[in-house]
């Protein structure tokens, strides 16, 4: 029997909106819409797309940037059960994001451990906020503009033996659903899945989540 394997993605998934739109329409000038415009229409990457927008943001900010996430992101309902349910079951939970260190990991804190975390990083030494990122695109990526790549990360971390599930409500996570055994979609993500003909479970709350695996799989806790 094939071992399961959660591929989580965060932003707008784990919490209920996307923290860096909500960055953009707090803090940016109105050159970020065309840019958002551009990611979410593929016509531009997301790497160059999130580089670009930080770029409008001066270094100054952070402290406010990141108040401003910790005091009004909110996480979504069922999520601290699905964790719980996750570790009862021995089933590998890795967040994988497009979003930002400086707020995934202390929004994810209370949380841990999980399997892994993966996401982009962010540096505060220039002028305007920069970012690095540390899991690019492997030789068999055909995006080639990922920023955290998330296809190249589930297929590092899966064998033969593995189920993977992808759940997510974006862009950034189509090409982790067209890789997945069983994709857990939202919002944006179903619109795209529903495009290109991938299967899909919608959901609301991981309460959901939850009761789609153990639709899928049997899994009981």
């Amino acid at each position: 029997m094939k071992k399961l394997v959660i591929f989580c993605d965060f932003d707008g998934t784990i919490t209920t909106q996307d923290n860096i739109i909500a960055i953009m329409k707090q803090f940016a000038p109105p050159e970020y819409l065309p840019i958002k415009e551009n990611i979410l229409g593929q016509k531009q990457s997301i790497r160059e797309g999130v580089t670009d927008m930080f770029a409008l943001l001066p270094v100054s900010l952070k402290d406010q940037i990141t108040s401003f996430l910790l005091e009004q992101a909110q996480i979504r309902d069922g999520f601290a059960e699905f964790v719980s349910y996750t570790k009862q079951n021995n089933i590998p939970l890795y967040i994988v994001s497009g979003g930002i260190d400086f707020f995934v990991n202390p929004l994810l804190e209370p949380f841990r451990p999980f399997s892994g975390v993966y996401c982009n990083e962010s540096d505060f030494s220039g002028d305007t906020i920069q970012i690095n990122f540390p899991h690019e695109c492997d030789e068999q990526c055909t995006n080639k503009g990922c920023g955290c790549c998330k296809p190249s990360i589930i297929r590092k971390l899966q064998g033969s033996d593995t189920l993977s599930v992808v759940i997510g409500d974006s862009i950034t996570d189509l090409e982790a659903a067209k890789l997945a055994d069983i994709v857990i979609a939202r919002d944006f993500l179903i619109e795209k899945c529903e495009e290109l003909h991938i299967p899909f479970e919608p959901f609301e709350s991981f309460h959901d989540v939850i009761n789609i695996i153990d639709a899928k799989l049997g899994v009981e806790i």
